[in-house]
């Protein structure tokens, strides 16, 4: 029997993610992938995989699965409790699992995703070179639940020698850093981007985070022809609130879009709840 991991409880939204599938914008096909890519390469190098092997993207939590062959396991990301075999074990560092051990995640208690690698790595079926889970167009392995079997790569190299591998502090208000345009100008206002406060909305997932704040004001509100949507771009619907889209953004959008996300600080979006507070920094517009 081949070993794999067997899902016992799912979560609200647990997905499999790697590293995405970049290059097929020009098809409709969204990169995907983790969210927070630091915390799943860190993840990786902590139990011995390529930095994209494929891992779980646990949503706030609980989660919980058996896994059927002995390896190393490492949680990053979110901080919650993680317990192996019954036993609590540490997070951002590699555990040891014994064959039919079972794997707890508890609820975050800071940040919002929590990525759970295994040695090997997930070895679903890949999807344009990829094994993420797409949940706008459906792409890759569907949303996990209870009773799912999660096939596992054999293993590569040893886990990393380490204890302890920390990793910034995670909460408090969020600053991310923009690049202008390339429709700011369609805005009387768009400075205010750069100088006001927004809060996350409920409503946000992995397409985009939606932000509750200074609405901007079109100095034209006529219609746009569609134009290609990138990773980090901050969008204005038609209510002036924006939102900054995600690894599972659709490819093409008819709204303006006002600025654009450094990539490096995607992450700390990705770890954001609702309600957290979100500022912008840029450069002359403000």
């Amino acid at each position: 029997m081949s070993a794999e991991l067997r899902v016992e409880v799912a979560g609200p939204l647990t997905t499999v993610q790697d590293l995405g599938r970049p290059g097929f914008a020009h098809l409709g096909v969204a990169r995907s992938g983790a969210l927070d890519r630091p915390a799943l390469e860190l993840g990786n190098r902590l139990v011995g995989n390529a930095p994209g092997a494929a891992g779980l993207e646990i949503t706030l939590g609980p989660f919980a699965a058996v896994a059927t062959r002995a390896g190393t396991v490492a949680l990053t990301g979110a901080a919650a409790p993680l317990r192996v075999g019954g036993r609590p074990a540490p997070l951002n560092a590699p555990v040891p699992v014994r064959a039919g051990d079972r794997i707890e995640v508890g609820r975050a208690v800071s940040g919002l995703r929590a990525y759970l690698t295994v040695g090997g790595g997930l070895a679903p079926d890949p999807v344009l070179g990829s094994r993420s889970t797409d949940t706008l167009s459906l792409l890759g392995p569907p949303v996990l639940r209870a009773g799912d079997r999660l096939p596992l790569s054999a293993p590569g190299r040893a886990p990393a020698p380490v204890d302890l591998a920390p990793r910034a502090a995670l909460g408090g208000p969020v600053v991310l850093r923009i690049a202008w345009g390339p429709r700011a100008d369609l805005f009387t206002d768009a400075g205010r981007l750069g100088t006001g406060e927004y809060r996350i909305r409920s409503e946000s997932n992995r397409v985009g985070t939606r932000l509750d704040g200074p609405a901007l004001t079109r100095a034209d509100a006529g219609e746009l022809p569609s134009e290609g949507i990138v990773l980090g771009a901050v969008q204005v619907p038609a209510d002036g609130r924006p939102l900054v889209f995600l690894a599972d953004h659709p490819t093409t959008g008819g709204y303006p879009v006002v600025a654009v996300v450094h990539a490096a600080d995607l992450p700390l979006l990705a770890q954001a709840r609702p309600g957290d507070s979100v500022r912008f920094r840029g450069g002359p517009q403000q």
